[in-house]
């Protein structure tokens, strides 16, 4: 296959701390074009949006979209009917039913649609997927705590409806839990925290239990400061495995076995220029699921106003 000509959507935090890089070490693909309404990028063609770019002339095999979920139906649906190939950065959408649109689309038109998990991608998720298909689980804890204001200065989209307020880190934890589980696992319960200012929740505990009857509870939380927490715990009757770093690191009974730096992103495309020949749809939107239901169940709790 000749080299993946693509062109991004959206310029902003999460393109240039974690895209451009991946795109730059993938081998099988180049970045030739991007959109963008406030920021522009030396050495390659640049639009306002997507419409100018697909009008453009340039010629391009895919589009990745890396821009708030709220309104990407519409460019991810202008990629498609174009004959593009699209990738969804996390979450795929502002809701189910235009993903599932946006699935069907893919399919009529013959082009590959990922929605990405990056979590997913994080080194010890495999490793121990095949771990707990080998053991009896007992329970699952997962811890995910964050300092928003770290992770997204100033970006008020993520606080209004379809933003997801805490459950767009929180989306990442679930992301590896419905990987690694070799059942499934359904909300019982669920607990919401709205600041008295936002139109979404700051933090969140979830019960959660398996179709065998294992507990699963998950905490979120987008007010740590300090060292950021993201770990998921699990106990089987072989002992305990921790995942820790957001999964780029595994202890099983107290001992470490894997330590890696980032290398998520980078994964995303490989699996990307890899799905594209066969014009593949590749999207699981099981941790969509549970945010969903988290909101359908979930009792909602007000606290302090928060202010960026």
């Amino acid at each position: 296959m000749s080299t993946l000509r693509l062109g991004i959507v959206g310029l902003g935090k999460i393109a240039r701390d974690q895209h451009l890089g991946a795109i730059e070490a993938t081998d099988g693909i180049e970045l030739v074009a991007v959109a963008s309404r406030n920021a522009a990028l030396e050495g390659v063609h640049c639009f306002h949006d997507i419409e100018d770019m697909l009008a453009s002339g340039v010629e391009l095999d895919a589009i990745s979209l890396c821009t708030p979920p709220q309104g990407r139906f519409a460019q991810a649906k202008a990629a498609i009917e174009a004959g593009k190939h699209v990738m969804l950065e996390k979450p795929p959408g502002a809701t189910l039913s235009e993903v599932y649109a946006l699935e069907r689309m893919a399919r009529e038109k013959g082009v590959s649609l990922y929605a990405t998990w990056h979590s997913r991608a994080a080194a010890a998720v495999e490793p121990v997927r095949n771990m707990l298909a080998k053991r009896t689980i007992r329970s699952v804890s997962v811890e995910w705590k964050e300092d928003v204001r770290h992770w997204h200065p100033g970006q008020a989209w993520i606080w209004e409806p379809g933003g997801l307020g805490v459950f767009d880190p929180g989306i990442n934890a679930l992301s590896i839990v419905t990987r690694i589980m070799p059942e499934s696992f359904h909300l019982t319960a669920s607990d919401l925290s709205f600041p008295a200012n936002r139109a979404a929740p700051i933090a969140a505990s979830l019960t959660f239990e398996t179709a065998g009857g294992v507990p699963v509870a998950a905490e979120f939380d987008w007010r740590q400061t300090g060292p950021q927490t993201w770990d998921i715990r699990i106990e089987t009757d072989e002992g305990s495995i921790v995942m820790t770093h957001g999964g780029s690191r595994l202890i099983v009974d107290d001992v470490a076995q894997i330590v890696e730096d980032d290398r998520e992103y980078r994964r995303l495309y490989e699996r990307f220029v890899e799905i594209i020949p066969a014009r593949v749809v590749d999207a699981d939107l099981s941790p969509l699921v549970h945010v969903a239901d988290a909101f359908m169940l979930g009792r909602r709790n007000t606290v302090e106003a928060f202010e960026d």
